[in-house]
């Protein structure tokens, strides 16, 4: 994997298709940092919460993640609240992390980063 996370793009993912192992996942969390692994209900996720102030900031960069998950056909769970997103991805055909989850996580950097720097 020569390209960075952030310029791949999601491949179609079929149920039974084949998740990323622990070594494959560990290497990818390496250039997500601020992401971390967590299992719920028995299903491996990535999860990270983001930081605004106040709830217009979070509801824009919300409606922007909806705006590339439709571009990607690939869809995270938000939660949104005042100051703060949290983002959920994981592949549901296959029950568990899939490399499209680690490119979505990367381009969600992005767009908070590009967020961050026209706020200052």
């Amino acid at each position: 994997m020569n390209k960075p996370l952030n310029k791949m793009n999601c491949e179609p993912c079929r149920f039974g298709g084949r998740p990323v192992t622990d070594a494959e996942a560990r290497e990818m969390l390496i250039k997500i940092p601020a992401w971390r692994r967590e299992t719920r209900k028995g299903v491996k996720r990535l999860l990270r919460e983001f930081s605004f102030i106040g709830f217009d900031d979070a509801f824009e960069f919300s409606g922007r993640i909806a705006d590339l998950a439709r571009e990607q056909d690939h869809h995270p769970t938000m939660l949104v609240e005042y100051g703060k997103v949290t983002i959920r991805w994981w592949t549901h055909k296959i029950n568990g992390l899939h490399m499209n989850d680690f490119i979505m996580a990367a381009k969600t950097d992005d767009i908070f980063r590009e967020m961050a720097e026209v706020r200052n």
